[in-house]
C-alpha cells in the first residue's frame, strides 16, 4: 500500500513492484492521476484524502479483503506550498501539517496493528533530509518533516523487537511535482538555484536506495554522500550551516 501513490516517488516505486508481480494498492486524492494510474496492470487505486483516518481504514480494509494482508507500507503522501512564514496564512501551514505529518501518522495507524499482530511486514515512511536542515520560505514543510522524522525515529525505537521491519527515508531534492509545487508558489531561492544547476536526485535513484537500505536492514536512510554530509554538518556546526544558508540567499 502506497499513500501519495499517484505521482513522484510513490508512482514510481508503484510501477516497479507492479512490474515485479506485487499486488500494489494506491491511496490518493488526485482522482485524474488515479484513473491514469489504474490502467497500469497490478494496480488497485483508492480515492482518499490522508487527513481522513476513517477514510483510510475504509480503503485498506477494501485492499485487504481483496489480497490478504498489507505487508508494505510506504508513505509518500505530501505537499510544498512555500512562503515565508509571517506571510503565510495559519490554515496552509496547518493543512501542510495535516497532510504531511498528520497523514503519515493516519496511514501508519491504519496498518500497523495487523502487522504488529502478526508480527511481520515493512513500514517505509518518507521523512525528508529538510526535516533536519531548516531551509527559508519552506518553514512549513520543514517542519512537518520535523515532526514526521521524529514520529518515524520514536516508532523504530519503540518496535525495536518486533519482526516488523521500520525504515525512515530522508532524500534530499528529488525531481518530482514537489518542486513545481514549490516553485509555483514562492519560489524560494535555494530550490530555485538548485534546480538550475540540477543539484537534485531522481525518483528512480531514491527507489534504488531505499531497495538496498531494505536490504540491508537500514532503519533510517540518507541517500546521497552531500545529503549526509550537510546532515553532519548541521548537527556538529549549526552556526556554520546557517552562514551558508544566508549566503545562499544573498
Amino acid at each position: 500500500m502506497i499513500t501519495g501513490g499517484a505521482s513522484g516517488m510513490g508512482r514510481v516505486y508503484a510501477l516497479r513492484m507492479a512490474a515485479d508481480g506485487i499486488k500494489v494498492g494506491v491511496i490518493d486524492h488526485d482522482k485524474q492521476a488515479l484513473e491514469e494510474l489504474a490502467s497500469q496492470r497490478g494496480i488497485d487505486c483508492y480515492h482518499a484524502d490522508v487527513t481522513d483516518h476513517v477514510s483510510l481504514l475504509t480503503r485498506v480494509d477494501a485492499h485487504e479483503r481483496l489480497h490478504g494482508p498489507i505487508q508494505r507500507l510506504v508513505t509518500c503522501a505530501a505537499i510544498m506550498p512555500t512562503a515565508p512564514l509571517a506571510e503565510q496564512s495559519a490554515a496552509e501551514i496547518n493543512r501542510i501539517m495535516a497532510v504531511n505529518y498528520q497523514g503519515t501518522v493516519n496511514s501508519v495507524a491504519s496498518v500497523l496493528p495487523g502487522m504488529l499482530d502478526r508480527n511481520e511486514g515493512q513500514v517505509i515512511i518518507f521523512g525528508s533530509s529538510g526535516g533536519y536542515l531548516p531551509v527559508p520560505e519552506c518553514g512549513a514543510y520543514v517542519a512537518s518533516k520535523f515532526a514526521t522524522n521524529a514520529y518515524a525515529e520514536t516508532l523504530i525505537e519503540e518496535n525495536r523487537g518486533s519482526h516488523v521491519q521500520f525504515m525512515l527515508v530522508c532524500p534530499p531534492l528529488v525531481d518530482t511535482p514537489l518542486l513545481k509545487q514549490a516553485s509555483e508558489s514562492s519560489d524560494p531561492k535555494m530550490i530555485r538555484q538548485a534546480i538550475k544547476q540540477h543539484r537534485f536526485v531522481s525518483a528512480d535513484y531514491i527507489i534504488d536506495q531505499l531497495e538496498l537500505g531494505l536490504k540491508r536492514q537500514r532503519n533510517i536512510l540518507i541517500p546521497g554522500l552531500a545529503t549526509q554530509f550537510m546532515l553532519w554538518l548541521r548537527r556538529f556546526s549549526p552556526r556554520f550551516v546557517w552562514y551558508v544558508i544566508r549566503m545562499n540567499q544573498r
